[in-house]
């Protein structure tokens, strides 16, 4: 049986950390562009498309034309050649010339993007904008082979990454000056971070900071700030100031990687689980038939399946009310579930209102 992996997050009774304003906020404007682009990796050895994707030739006869070739799409088999959208995020401020990494991921039915090289790809923003272009080795971090049905394969193959691999030709939206004031806003609202964050602004700067809601401070530029380089060190004094963070309440399942994370705010409150398991096995073999020797008759070849069904119940538990996350783990410990059959639990825990959390699946 899978077992599960917790991970607890900030137990009641430990020393609590200082983390930087910086790194719980953003200021005005300094949001990343996402840019995206159309583009084909080459060079590959037979995993790249295969029939299904008609759009990849179509892409290549068209690059192809530009070079001054008529290709015929309909022609073509490109088992060296992939189609694959190339992303990125652009920060607020950076130049013509900034190079920052893409990543690139399959569109097709390619098998693997191994040793692959991407061919010259325009980078739009979300507005249809050419403003980037990139290119460059592939790197997978892994491998894929397959052989006559048999496969050996380590990490995600069909997406990858190259280094340095974009390059801007446009000026990203650059980031102002603050004037009298400027905004500060939470990258996950919560009002008692906030009254925090700004306890914290105003006890090196006096009533320099006001809380507009759970999101958002607006900060007061003091008047000895003249000049935009005084107001960027103004701004950049206030992101180095550190606050003691809120205990978090939520639960985090990973159901691929079968990862649970607790936060310390977590609690339960007295319940009562009865859980069962149902397992279906399904054993396919193959057997084959001969006929005698000098015989008329044909080999034959099939496949005999065995399925098995096993039902298991844990029986009913009773769970006493937890006032931390290392008695919440201990709950579950006790239980022995799978992943698919924790979110159940979770979810119905949450339902009759013992899990005292917010839940997030991922």
């Amino acid at each position: 049986m899978q077992r599960i992996l917790f991970l607890l997050l900030l137990v009641p009774g430990m020393v609590w950390s200082q983390v930087r304003i910086r790194d719980v906020t953003t200021y005005p404007n300094t949001t990343p562009s996402s840019l995206s682009g159309y583009g084909l990796v080459v060079g590959l050895a037979g995993t790249g498309d295969g029939s299904k994707s008609t759009f990849t030739p179509q892409a290549f006869a068209t690059m192809m034309k530009s070079y001054g070739l008529q290709v015929d799409p309909a022609s073509l088999k490109l088992k060296n050649v992939a189609a694959v959208i190339v992303t990125c995020e652009v920060q607020s401020g950076a130049r013509v010339g900034a190079r920052c990494d893409v990543l690139v991921s399959s569109l097709g039915d390619a098998t693997s993007l191994q040793g692959g090289t991407l061919l010259r790809t325009v980078l739009q923003d979300p507005w249809n904008k050419p403003v980037a272009e990139a290119q460059g080795p592939v790197s997978i971090g892994g491998f894929n082979f397959e052989s006559q049905g048999s496969r050996v394969s380590r990490n995600h193959a069909v997406v990858g990454r190259i280094p340095g691999g974009m390059t801007l030709f446009e000026d990203a939206p650059a980031l102002p000056a603050p004037t009298d004031s400027f905004v500060l806003s939470l990258k996950q609202p919560d009002l008692q971070l906030a009254v925090r964050i700004a306890a914290s602004i105003n006890a090196n700067y006096a009533f320099a900071a006001d809380v507009v809601d759970p999101s958002t401070l607006v900060i007061h530029v003091p008047e000895a700030c003249k000049s935009s380089t005084e107001r960027f060190m103004f701004q950049s004094d206030i992101g180095e100031l550190t606050v003691t963070p809120v205990a978090s309440d939520r639960v985090v399942i990973n159901e691929r990687t079968g990862t649970i994370v607790v936060g310390s705010a977590v609690v339960l409150l007295p319940a009562a689980v009865a859980h069962g398991n149902l397992t279906v096995e399904i054993t396919e073999r193959s057997a084959v038939s001969q006929p005698q020797p000098f015989g008329q008759g044909q080999t034959i070849s099939e496949r005999q399946s065995r399925i098995s069904v096993e039902s298991a119940g844990t029986g009913l538990l009773e769970v006493s009310a937890a006032a931390s996350a290392g008695d919440v783990a201990r709950v579950l410990n006790s239980l022995g579930v799978t992943p698919r059959d924790m979110i159940a639990i979770f979810q119905g825990l949450k339902e009759a209102g013992s899990l005292q959390a917010e839940l997030v699946i991922i």
